[in-house]
């Protein structure tokens, strides 16, 4: 199967199959998904962390995704941000942008209703389950079993523990100590948390400062976690 951006990928997980409705921190969802545009591009040897703490163009020739390809070209005409500026001034629309791919390709459904006769709520159920099937089983061999994850999951991973995401995850009651100690594995050896060097990371680590930066931005815009 064809891979699909990390922003697609963080939304399917994040929306109830059924009901079509996202779960958990909209605001955190948005900023992940922010975060995941960026490093698609910073996989894709597009974009870097530079010295000076902004994001910066390596390499500005597009990639062939819309979303993706819009971004790096922002970040290559505007003046430089760091990439806690990027998140904030990426993430409006973004969503919706993403949501509009997904339906036009029959991966999700909008379905339009009126509530009280005036107010038009969109929920977006999966009609192709394909897409997240894989990207469940990808996480599931990297959190449950023994498999070291690539790129792109260690990205996704790190994704779910900074935006807090951890629950859409939906794993086997019996399970969860398991992924949420490897969650926590994966995310330090991506530069995320944790003592590990660069070199020691499983992301190249040009991408690691990327995916560290972004992380810890996006924790910081959602704050302090509310006490259980």
């Amino acid at each position: 199967m064809t891979p699909i951006p990390l922003a697609e990928e963080l939304l399917l997980l994040a929306y109830d199959d059924q009901t079509g409705k996202a779960t958990g921190s909209r605001i955190g969802l948005d900023l992940g998904m922010a975060a995941a545009v960026l490093i698609d591009l910073a996989l894709a040897n597009r974009i870097a962390y530079a010295a000076d703490g902004h994001l910066t163009v390596v390499d500005a020739t597009p990639l062939g995704d819309p979303v993706a390809d819009a971004v790096l070209k922002k970040v290559a005409t505007e003046e430089p941000h760091t990439p806690a500026q990027w998140l904030q001034r990426l993430r409006h629309r973004l969503r919706t942008r993403v949501l509009e791919d997904l339906c036009a390709r029959g991966v999700v459904q909008d379905v339009d209703e009126t509530q009280l006769g005036v107010i038009h709520v969109h929920r977006y159920p999966t009609t192709d389950p394909a897409y997240e099937a894989e990207i469940r089983a990808r996480l599931a061999a990297a959190l449950i079993g023994n498999t070291l994850p690539d790129e792109r999951t260690a990205a996704l991973a790190t994704l779910l523990v900074a935006a807090r995401m951890e629950p859409a995850l939906k794993l086997p009651a019996d399970e969860v100590d398991r992924a949420h100690e490897r969650l926590a594995e994966i995310a330090s050896n991506a530069g995320f948390v944790g003592d590990v060097t660069l070199e020691d990371s499983i992301v190249r680590p040009s991408v690691a400062l990327v995916v560290a930066t972004l992380g810890k931005a996006i924790q910081a815009a959602l704050g302090a976690p509310k006490p259980i």
